[in-house]
């Protein structure tokens, strides 16, 4: 007896059903300095996620009024 493998495609849609689900943040910080002199500096941090995985991540660490009680 054979075993097939297939390949399993993803559409668009699948890929940010699960990014919403599951949540992604990209954290990235850059900093440009000149003979020891701070030119730019730039500290950014990307968070994409459905509203249901944020509250429970925000629920967590205390950031909701209900956490409080």
């Amino acid at each position: 007896m054979a075993v097939e493998k297939s390949m399993a495609s993803s559409s668009l849609a699948e890929v940010v059903d699960r990014i919403l689900d599951k949540g992604v943040v990209v954290d990235a910080w850059v900093r440009v300095s000149l003979v020891g002199i701070e030119i730019l500096a730039i500290e950014t941090r990307v968070v994409v996620a459905g509203v249901d995985t944020f509250l429970k991540y925000a629920e967590a660490v205390g950031l909701t009024a209900g956490a409080a009680t």
